[in-house]
């Protein structure tokens, strides 16, 4: 994996060179992770030891009160089928008049990803302080844990939603309780193909500002650090 180049702080005296090295190999791996759409996701996928360490990854997300919100459900080949009958009949139930091929299509989806899992949530375990919004940093922390890891051992990957996943049907295939929600399905794959052009990230100062010691809020300048 090749480097990028990032301006890091200045190491403190005293602190092991390895930092340094640590904090160019973190930033290199996030600025290589990129969405790979299912369809373009081949097998072979991550083998039984590296899909091991990549739902390890997971449990290193941050966690108020130990409450372990989320839970990741495995598809193996052997159930896609189940899984695509699920798809096609939540396309049915949404849409009276999808035809052959968009019922097929949905079916299809199924079958993408060599590695699939569905990421769910659960709203109401342990501590009731903890509300849902807590919950969801929570796994959305587990996930991006994950694609990283995916990311590092040379895989592709994608979070991808849908209607589908809000389905009676689904929900009884995942067997959910009362209190889960079907957040996302996580797919993983050798790359086959990518976009032409990585998107566009936002500039930090489109998503950062700063509180001033008068209340109000102003765009966010580098050079003043952490004022």
């Amino acid at each position: 994996m090749a480097v990028i180049p990032w301006p890091l702080r200045p190491v403190p005296h005293g602190a092991p060179p390895a930092v340094d090295a640590t904090a160019a190999g973190a930033w290199a791996l996030m600025r290589t992770r990129r969405t790979v759409l299912p369809k373009r996701l081949v097998a072979p996928g991550p083998s039984a030891a590296e899909l091991s360490a990549i739902l390890d990854a997971a449990a290193h997300a941050p966690d108020h009160g130990q409450l372990l919100p989320w839970r990741f459900v495995l598809v193996p080949e052997a159930a896609r089928v189940a899984l695509a009958e699920v798809f096609a009949q939540a396309l049915a139930e949404r849409d009276a008049a999808a035809t052959p091929e968009q019922l097929a299509l949905a079916r299809e989806k199924a079958y993408r990803a060599p590695v699939l899992l569905l990421a769910v949530v659960d709203a109401g375990r342990g501590d009731p302080r903890i509300d849902l919004p807590e919950r969801l940093v929570s796994a959305g922390c587990a996930l991006q844990n994950m694609l990283l890891m995916a990311t590092a051992q040379g895989y592709g990957s994608a979070l991808t939603s849908g209607r589908a996943l809000k389905s009676a049907g689904l929900r009884a295939l995942f067997g959910l309780g009362p209190d889960e929600l079907a957040l996302c399905f996580l797919s993983m794959g050798s790359v086959q193909s990518r976009k032409a052009a990585a998107r566009t990230r936002p500039g930090v100062g489109s998503y950062v500002s700063t509180l001033g010691a008068d209340g109000v809020v102003l765009p966010f300048d580098p050079a003043e650090g952490r004022g």
